[in-house]
């Protein structure tokens, strides 16, 4: 049973159980007092830590957002600038996540630590002063009665009649003090349940509230991530084929280091030490210097560099040089040495020695005025495998019969141009069809020969030409607009470079996108999309002169062309730029990206639930985002920059909260205090902009609801709720989605959402 009432009657009697049911209660208060004391502690603490980690946290986001990635090579790809600035991003996020958890402390310490303590000060105090006053005027009253009591009766009738009015007094002074304090006892008894479970209701909203807005952060984030994942993925398959492209070269290098070495007609140079005369008795000493030889003007550029201290850089001396003589061991007592004739110095002879006897000559070419070696080109692989292969009417031949026979055979087969064939086998297939005697071999009607040995051959050929398709001559110019400016500006830049090509290598070229294009279009089945057929081509299609790791570094970028190539074939191979002028409307002939949800940058608004109010807005289903239209992204290539990759290679999965996204937008109908004061933007609140804008979309709706449209590009469907179709569907039934730049229509009986740029209205 809880506490027993004070009846105000008792008040008058004052009985001892009467005082039992006092204490009772008293002790009650009493316990409530010192369990809103801990709780105001604890409540301290907590604070107190969530601030500590809110500075650990912007900490964390300020080192992230300070760090820059340096990289190699004079540019970068699309992919790599989102990754550079994802340091950035998740600065940003974290901040605006610490910024909501510091409004969510400041409102903990508004809603509940202050309530709390100001319930305990106010009203628990001031019943402990009543409670001293009831016991004083307690005190006092049987005091004064013990005192009448003990009063002779033989006191004159005058005294006794006053004692008596005094202790009446005292009495009723005592009655009304009781009275007061019984009712205080009972009014604190029943205040205490709002007054302290009130402010914990409050605490938790603003708890709810702050991981709700977690969760909205997280939405607005996902599509972000998911673009990320695909910049990631790509990166990693182009560093793959760049680590393997330098080991190659290192090892090449080890078995042939001179012929690799680092020459040209300009200049040479490497470490010489320099012999350097001091006065009798000291004789001389020898200094390793780097040494730089400048042909033209026979300059000798000489600077010490110690390894031992740490890379410590001397300062750097100039000589003219005016001859050069070897210095023979009877001479001096070293090898490799050379006798320099310098102009600055008449009579003055500066001996050098050189690293190595092939270090010497090349130096004694160099000086003596002898042509240099010139930069070494590296060998091909026809002169490697001891293929000849030629870009004639036989090569086209074999293009063309592989590329019948791999579209009719394997153009679903998975991995198709990245899964290769048995060495020998390929090249005893490429050395058959490239010998006139025998290329007749129908390989789509035979069955000896497997499309992966067919792709490989194909692959070999290209790469044993002793000229790349797309010339060492236009190289760098084709290297040059995948590095920057708008994706325009880099469909004109190859277009126009196709056509420099010579017109065998444009022919072939043409024939190898256009059915690259097939490929890319069976990505689902063969999951070879357009930048992974990029990373397989751009170095068997495109590569410098000279081997060089820089050289490597660029293979990013080949990857960006050969996107381009594969995209805009059509346009490219069968218009001239010249006749065809890339104009802003028809600039992009493939699928442009389609719209999808953007990151808000904005800050969202913390609800704070406030125990006076109690109207809570009314949010609808729209205030609350399906799992489906936070899953809308793309599968572009980087030339559009929006890189796609192989989901071999990315599986991703398609709703990260489904759960989270059901529970909060079931109950959106009803009066949730959950739902932050931002969500306003569901609700019936009209500006004159808004209202505005709502009059536009709803006169666009009406120009499309109910119409049909044609698709003018190829989508491949993300999403379930999405539609796959190819170019020229017809779409009936066509309106508006509540996402930005979809339609919703009906094709072949099912009905789903459509980017809207990739229709037409009819």
């Amino acid at each position: 049973m809880g506490l027993h009432p004070l009846e105000f009657s008792e008040c008058y009697l004052d009985s001892p159980s009467f005082r039992e049911k006092i204490k009772a209660q008293e002790a009650e208060l009493d316990k409530t007092n010192r369990f809103i004391k801990e709780l105001y502690k604890d409540g301290k603490n907590l604070i107190n830590a969530t601030k500590q980690l809110g500075m650990a946290q912007r900490k964390f986001a300020q080192c992230l957002g300070e760090f820059q990635f340096e990289y190699i090579g004079d540019a970068k790809t699309d992919d790599e600038r989102c990754i550079d600035e994802s340091l950035q991003e998740f600065s940003s996020f974290l901040k605006n996540l610490e910024d909501q958890r510091e409004l969510m402390m400041r409102n903990i310490t508004e809603t509940l630590m202050k309530p709390l303590e100001s319930f305990r000060k106010e009203h628990l105090g001031q019943v402990r002063t009543e409670r001293k006053k009831y016991e004083k005027e307690t005190e006092k009253y049987y005091s004064s009665l013990e005192k009448l009591l003990n009063m002779s009766a033989k006191k004159k009738e005058p005294q006794l009649q006053e004692a008596d009015s005094q202790v009446e007094t005292i009495r009723q002074h005592f009655q009304e003090e009781s009275l007061e304090y019984v009712c205080k006892l009972q009014e604190i008894q029943e205040r205490k349940k709002f007054e302290c479970v009130e402010p914990m209701l409050a605490f938790f909203q603003t708890v709810f509230t702050f991981y709700h807005q977690g969760y909205e952060l997280a939405k607005d984030f996902d599509h972000y991530k998911r673009a990320l994942q695909i910049n990631i993925q790509n990166t990693r398959s182009r560093f793959e084929g760049a680590r393997s492209e330098v080991h190659e070269l290192m090892k090449r290098i080890k078995d042939t280091p001179q012929e690799y070495r680092q020459t040209s007609s300009i200049s040479f140079e490497g470490y010489l030490y320099v012999q350097e005369k001091r006065p009798p008795p000291f004789g001389s000493s020898w200094v390793k210097r780097y040494c730089t030889f400048v042909k033209e003007q026979k300059i000798l550029h000489m600077v010490t560099f110690d390894h031992k201290s740490g890379g410590k850089i001397g300062e750097m001396e100039s000589v003219t040089l005016k001859s050069c003589v070897r210095k023979t061991t009877d001479m001096l007592d070293r090898r490799f040495c050379l006798d320099l004739d310098i102009t600055d110095r008449p009579g003055t002879v500066l001996t050098v020695q050189a690293l190595s006897e092939d270090d010497h000559k090349l130096w004694m070419r160099a000086m003596g005025g002898k042509e240099p070696m010139g930069c070494y080109l590296g060998k091909t692989l026809s002169q490697e495998r001891g293929i000849d292969a030629q870009l004639d009417d036989v090569g086209l031949g074999f293009v063309k019969n592989s590329i019948i026979a791999i579209e009719s055979r394997g153009i679903n087969d998975q991995g198709l141009y990245r899964v290769g064939g048995v060495n020998s086998k390929v090249q005893k297939l490429l050395s058959l069809m490239i010998d006139e005697r025998s290329n007749e071999v129908d390989l789509s009607a035979n069955e000896d020969w497997d499309v992966k040995t067919i792709t490989s051959a194909l692959k070999l050929y290209l790469r044993s030409l002793p000229e790349p398709l797309m010339t060492y001559g236009l190289y760098k110019e084709f290297i040059s607009p995948a590095k920057g400016g708008s994706p325009e500006s880099r469909i004109q830049a190859v277009h126009c470079l196709v056509h420099k090509l010579p017109e065998k290598n444009r022919q072939v070229l043409g024939l190898l996108m256009k059915h690259l294009a097939k490929v890319a279009a069976h990505s689902k089945q063969n999951l070879m999309t357009v930048a992974n057929l990029g990373v397989v081509f751009g170095p068997t299609l495109m590569r410098p002169q000279e081997e060089t790791v820089a050289a490597i570094m660029d293979l990013k970028f080949q990857n960006i062309v050969v996107e381009i190539l594969i995209e805009h074939h059509e346009k490219i191979f069968t218009d001239s730029p010249e006749l065809s002028p890339m104009s802003p409307a028809g600039l992009v002939l493939s699928a442009p990206t389609r719209q999808s949800k953007k990151m808000s940058r904005q800050n969202r608004p913390l609800a704070v639930y406030n125990p006076q109010v109690l109207d809570v807005q009314n949010v609808g289903d729209d205030s609350t985002l399906t799992a489906d239209e936070t899953l809308m992204g793309s599968n572009e290539s980087v030339s559009s920059q929006s890189s796609s990759a192989s989901t071999s290679e990315l599986p991703i999965e398609k709703a990260d909260h489904p759960t989270l996204t059901t529970s909060l937008s079931s109950g959106s109908n009803s009066k949730s205090p959950l739902v932050p004061l931002s969500a306003s933007r569901a609700s019936g609140d009209n500006h004159p902009a808004s209202t505005t804008a709502a009059t536009n979309k709803e006169k666009q709706e009406q120009s499309v609801t109910g119409r049909k449209a044609k698709a003018v590009y190829p989508c491949e469907a993300e999403h379930e709720s999405e539609l796959s179709f190819q170019v020229g569907a017809i779409f009936s039934n066509v309106t508006p989605s509540r996402e930005p730049g979809w339609l919703e229509g009906e094709l072949d009986g099912k009905r789903g959402l459509i980017p809207e740029n990739y229709v037409e209205m009819l």
